[in-house]
């Protein structure tokens, strides 16, 4: 199924600059889709050309002009995964605000930690993690800015 186009300078796609100076991606900021089963999190490899390419996160990217952030976060796993994310439930949201620009973590709950097919090329792989070995030496290698997050959005 293809989207409807979207009406011209509705697309986040694009860099941003927040008050703090740093190099965001979404011009009207982003979003992405913590998925847990229990205590396992699923996270997405992502690919090498990607920015933080090799790292692991969980799959978003740019929200949309007047795009919600959870309509943002489920937009962006089914546009990178074959995850259906119609039945997760979502039970938090973490803002991480920089002053002009922010990442909203929607963090939803799955029955099951069932295997999850890549869709497009912005992912090597997707695979379930304890939660307790992220941000660890036994963990994987976490995309910086989910690595700052995750102490804040572990807990939720």
């Amino acid at each position: 199924m293809t989207a409807a186009p979207l009406p011209r300078g509705s697309s986040g796609d694009g860099w941003q600059y927040c008050a703090q100076g740093h190099k965001h991606w979404g011009i009207y900021g982003a979003a992405g889709l913590l998925v847990r089963s229990g205590d396992l999190v699923l996270l997405q490899h992502r690919a090498l050309w990607s920015h933080h390419g090799g790292t692991w996160g969980i799959p978003g990217g740019a929200r949309h002009l007047d795009e919600s952030a959870d309509a943002a976060a489920r937009r962006e796993a089914a546009e990178e995964s074959e995850l259906d994310t119609g039945p997760l439930l979502e039970t938090a949201r973490y803002v991480d605000d920089h002053g002009g620009w922010s990442y909203t973590t929607v963090v939803v709950t799955a029955d099951e930690a069932l295997p999850v097919a890549i869709r497009g090329g912005e992912s090597v792989e997707f695979q379930w993690f304890r939660a307790a070995v992220l941000g660890t030496a036994d963990g994987p290698e976490l995309h910086p800015g989910f690595a700052f997050t995750w102490p804040e959005v572990r807990d939720i």
